[in-house]
């Protein structure tokens, strides 16, 4: 008998309401901290978000119901694509010789390539409902840029991206998808927004970050008199919660399976795409149901916010206009090197995440970028899946777990998001191939001075 190696579910099991993990965070002791205002360092209101997004985020962003419904356009759009498949890696076991069994979600399946879309789709709906003409938003690789747009065309919006330099640069066709769907996408830092002069004043050649494309859309947003709004592709809780689409068919997935993830694992910039697949099963953790069930954050070497960062209040952009967050920072004028994985070349963290690192709920590592792309290429010439760069970093910490596995002699069921193809990153696997990837260091000085910057707030307890 032929052993089943992918898990489906039919449309009808698809999962009609998001998962909100805030309620189990409270519940298993610990206590969320309130962003605080930028310029007055008070609480933040629903009022003081509204210049950026409409009231239904706002309601999403701090509500304590643990189950959230999914707005029936929206669903409309998730059939486009989900349920997406759960994949057993059984050529790649074979490969490493571990008796691990290693699953993988793959969210490369959507139309813009990524797990970006879930929340995308939410997010331009909620501001059509509200009366949004035009959106700006940030991206780094291109995969949230190119979410955006798609979910802008689907319902008539207009859009504008400021896509890092680095990236701009490195990933031309990303820009070509973005402007299929009619998107305006600006190289940031730009002359445009007085953040990005700030920045091209004080260094002509920045490759730019993802906290700078931030402030310029944030800035874009919050001077606009409410005529753009702001959409954000990560570390919010409500960009989280509508990322647990993914989890939810994983859980329900790995039931078809037969089988019980020992370790969940997944890449971290700022957090939605690990979120969304690990939020529902960490749930059966801090409930106490699961209480061995791992959780492992991977991260690049040259942006390691998770393993060398400092969990304190920081801006969540380079300008200091977005809300400051309890969260791992490594400072928010830390600008990243400008690695292939440019969608993690972010200084923070997601604060729900970053609560439960703290808590020691979950793990963390780094891993450079050679290391990355050794993984991707085994990934792809067992899986035959060329992934993404970001993607990449979950594929190398499943690895390292299936060897220490084997290295053992124990049975380990491993499951990781594969949360983006790579098709438009082939410049990167060019350098790889050809030996022309440099091996960035961490610059420990850089992020002196940055936390040096952190804003003038009492420390976390």
């Amino acid at each position: 008998m032929t052993e089943q190696t992918r898990f489906d579910l039919p449309q009808d099991r698809m999962p009609t309401s998001w998962f909100n993990i805030m309620p189990s965070i409270v519940q298993a002791g610990m206590q969320p901290l309130p962003p605080l205002h930028p310029a007055t360092k008070e609480p933040v209101g629903p009022a003081d978000l509204l210049p950026l997004f409409p009231e239904a985020l706002i309601l999403q962003e701090v509500s304590t119901d643990e189950w959230i419904d999914i707005p029936g356009a929206v669903l409309d759009v998730y059939r486009l694509w989900r349920p997406s498949p759960l994949q057993r890696a059984v050529r790649l076991e074979q490969a490493l010789q571990t008796p691990a069994r290693i699953y993988y979600k793959y969210e490369g399946v959507s139309p813009a390539g990524s797990h970006k879309p879930n929340t995308a789709i939410a997010q331009v709906h909620y501001n059509k409902e509200a009366g949004t003409k035009r959106i700006a938003t940030e991206t780094g690789a291109g995969q949230w840029g190119s979410a955006v747009s798609m979910a802008c065309a689907f319902f008539g919006i207009d859009c504008q991206v400021f896509m890092v330099k680095a990236s701009y640069e490195q990933k031309p066709y990303r820009r070509v998808f973005m402007e299929t769907f009619g998107a305006e996408v600006v190289a940031s830092p730009s002359p445009t927004t007085q953040a990005g002069k700030n920045i091209l004043e004080e260094n002509p050649q920045s490759t730019g970050s993802l906290g700078i494309a931030i402030s310029e859309a944030v800035e874009t947003a919050a001077t606009s008199g409410g005529s753009i709004k702001y959409a954000l592709g990560s570390v919010l809780n409500h960009v989280l919660l509508h990322q647990t689409v993914i989890g939810l068919e994983a859980k329900a997935q790995m039931e078809l399976a037969g089988d019980t993830p020992d370790v969940v694992i997944g890449c971290v910039g700022g957090g939605s795409n690990y979120a969304g697949l690990a939020y529902p099963f960490m749930a059966d953790r801090l409930s106490g149901s699961k209480p061995a069930m791992r959780f492992l954050a991977t991260e690049p070497a040259a942006c390691p916010t998770l393993t060398k960062g400092t969990f304190a209040y920081d801006y969540g952009d380079t300008a200091g206009m977005a809300p400051m967050v309890p969260m791992y920072t490594l400072g928010h004028t830390f600008v990243p090197a400008p690695v292939h994985a440019g969608g993690l070349r972010y200084h923070g963290d997601a604060p729900s995440l970053s609560l439960l690192v703290h808590g020691g709920h979950m793990e963390a590592a780094a891993y450079t970028q050679n290391d990355v792309f050794e993984a991707a290429i085994q990934f792809a010439k067992t899986e035959g899946i060329v992934a993404a760069p970001e993607s990449a970093h979950a594929i190398r910490g499943a690895i390292n777990e299936a060897v220490a596995a084997r290295d053992a002699n124990e049975e380990r069921v491993i499951l990781f998001n594969l949360s983006g193809h790579g098709a438009f990153d082939m410049q990167a696997y060019d350098d790889y191939l050809h030996g022309r990837l440099p091996e960035i260091e961490f610059d420990a000085a850089a992020e002196e001075n940055a936390l040096s910057q952190l804003p003038d707030v009492p420390p976390i307890a």
